[in-house]
């Protein structure tokens, strides 16, 4: 599910590292901040690879659980977000399919590549 509450406009960082090179006008980056507000919010990110799109959305979050099945793209967004200082955010190699959920849930959940 997620919660569309207004544009919020991009922040100003997120053409950073690899996420610029999938989206160099910034157009995708326009779209998921005009449909959600992330900031403050607790999320969840499926299927979230090397974090290309994590990045776009991440810095007003005030969490975010990003999962993907492969363990190498994992590694890679781990480096990154600790080279970028995003210490709210975590990735973790896990399967959707038999990932258990924590109780406390989550207000948005962005489904990338998922779908």
């Amino acid at each position: 599910m997620v919660r569309a509450r207004g544009a919020a406009a991009a922040p100003a960082n997120v053409g950073e590292s690899m996420a610029i090179w999938h989206d160099p006008e910034g157009a995708e980056t326009r779209v998921v901040h005009a449909l959600v507000d992330f900031r403050g919010q607790d999320v969840l990110e499926v299927g979230c690879g090397d974090g290309r799109l994590t990045w776009r959305y991440c810095a007003g979050a005030r969490s975010v659980l990003a999962l993907d099945p492969k363990a190498d793209e994992i590694a890679t967004a781990r480096r990154e977000a600790a080279r970028l200082g995003h210490h709210h955010v975590v990735f973790e190699a896990a399967d959707i399919t038999t990932w258990a959920p924590p109780a406390a849930g989550f207000d948005v959940a962005v489904l990338s590549w998922s779908i």
